[in-house]
């Protein structure tokens, strides 16, 4: 049988490094510290913290639950579990969005090559945040350098690919994860040691109840799924290459928190050097694309630093950038038989066309608009309000009312024994009754915003 002869995660360590990568990317050094500026600062951090031990971890330990059982990808998965159903179409689902998120991630993830080149120059040295804003407008509505950078970026994610598991996913992640946590921090120490550096601190972890909205909770929840990768069928893959005998309660605490601590540090890297230079936080997609590159150019060896942050940047994309086409890879490999350097290279080079269109409509495109958006923010609004929560909708359904709760208990105690079954009954409750409420909330604020 095929599904015998699947490759695995050589030792839990790199599988736990895989997982932590999938979740660690552009959702928690780019948006996260938006996100915290625009609602609130440490309002929305202890709400984000709340929903991710709380809702997200539990949503995170039945994917890998269902991963690990079945040893399927994840339309696979819900074809073993619930055969001749049409339950299967949650994985179309988690694949489509997994398509449509890498086509237009991708775009973003190649910005960073152009700023790790033009930091590298010390070419920001001098400028003010306005003629960098101006440097980002010019470079990003421009229609070659961007697409460049674009196809480079899908170069390098489907290089790792291709070699698999052990040999690709479980080796980059073992390099480039230690080095990513040793670059923030670094980051982090010299963005604390500014002057005035305090007032960002106090921002970030000084609760001010009077930013508490019902805007902040949703943007905490939502952030909360969007950063620990749920929704897309990573975890489910990832948990189907980890052996047996591993505790899957273990890897999805470290994950989780492994992520939740990144973005922290992320948060401290960035916020409190914006402070020190006197701009706003609240600056949405753009703090780290023209903020950031204004606080560099202000602070001595900023030129290095700024290469460091970038060069973080890239690596945290990549690290996810990975995980989303594995997810597509694996579909056509075990569902298909396509070869693997096959199936990576044509679903690599299918998102990349549609990423030339999302690059364009920054540009040449911008003026091509359906629903009133570019093709980049359709894309971007289909994939993370509507795919993403209706697939995690979808699963937690199937996962709380139809997936046997032996199975759920089994994969539990793996690892743990008996202990767990008081966590697996609390599971259950929060799969069944409140992590479909949570996700409702999302998929409405999404539809909301249109």
């Amino acid at each position: 049988m095929q599904h015998k002869q699947r490759e695995g995660f050589n030792s839990r360590m790199g599988a736990l490094l895989a997982i932590a990568g999938s979740a660690i990317g552009l959702g928690n050094l780019w948006k996260f510290p938006y996100m915290v500026g625009e609602n609130g600062g440490s309002i929305f951090i202890l709400f984000y913290l709340i929903f991710v031990a709380l809702i997200c971890l539990p949503v995170m330990l039945s994917e890998l639950v269902v991963g690990r059982n079945t040893q399927r990808n994840i339309f696979g998965a819900f074809k073993k579990l619930a055969p001749n159903t049409a339950w299967r179409f949650i994985g179309t689902i988690s694949i489509t969005a997994a398509f449509v998120i890498l086509s237009f991630y991708s775009v973003v993830a190649g910005w960073t090559l152009e700023y790790i080149f033009q930091s590298a120059q010390n070419a920001f040295k001098g400028q003010t945040v306005e003629q960098i804003g101006q440097f980002f407008t010019d470079f990003s509505t421009s229609t070659f350098r961007p697409l460049l950078w674009h196809f480079v970026f899908m170069a390098l994610t489907a290089y790792v690919v291709l070699f698999g598991v052990q040999r690709g996913i479980e080796r980059c992640s073992k390099l480039l994860m230690p080095l990513l946590f040793l670059l923030i921090v670094l980051l982090a120490v010299r963005s604390l040691t500014l002057p005035g550096a305090a007032e960002g601190v106090q921002f970030l972890f000084r609760p001010d109840w009077s930013k508490f909205s019902t805007q902040m909770l949703v943007g905490a929840l939502g952030q909360a799924f969007f950063s620990l990768s749920l929704g897309m069928g990573v975890m489910v893959v990832y948990a189907s290459y980890i052996a047996k005998k591993e505790s899957l309660v273990k890897t999805a605490v470290q994950g989780s928190l492994a992520d939740t601590v990144f973005a922290l540090i992320a948060a401290l890297a960035i916020v409190p050097a914006v402070f020190a230079f006197g701009l706003a936080p609240t600056q949405g997609p753009g703090l780290a694309f023209v903020a950031l590159p204004t606080v560099f150019e202000k602070m001595f060896g900023g030129a290095v630093f700024a290469v460091i942050f970038f060069i973080i940047f890239l690596l945290a994309a990549l690290t996810s950038s990975i995980s989303i086409l594995e997810v597509q890879v694996a579909y056509w490999v075990e569902e298909f038989h396509v070869q693997r350097r096959k199936a990576t290279a044509l679903t690599a080079l299918a998102a990349a066309g549609v990423g030339v269109f999302c690059s364009l409509s920054f540009g040449v495109l911008s003026g091509f608009k359906i629903f009133g958006k570019t093709i980049f923010e359709l894309l971007d609004f289909f994939a993370t309000n509507v795919l993403l929560p209706i697939g995690s909708l979808l699963f937690v359904i199937f996962a709380g009312w139809h997936m046997s709760k032996a199975v759920m208990h089994r994969e539990l105690s793996t690892g743990a024994g008996r202990k767990m079954r008081p966590l697996s009954l609390i599971l259950f409750f929060i799969i069944r009754y409140v992590a479909p409420l949570a996700i409702v909330l999302v998929l409405l604020s999404g539809f909301l915003k249109m």
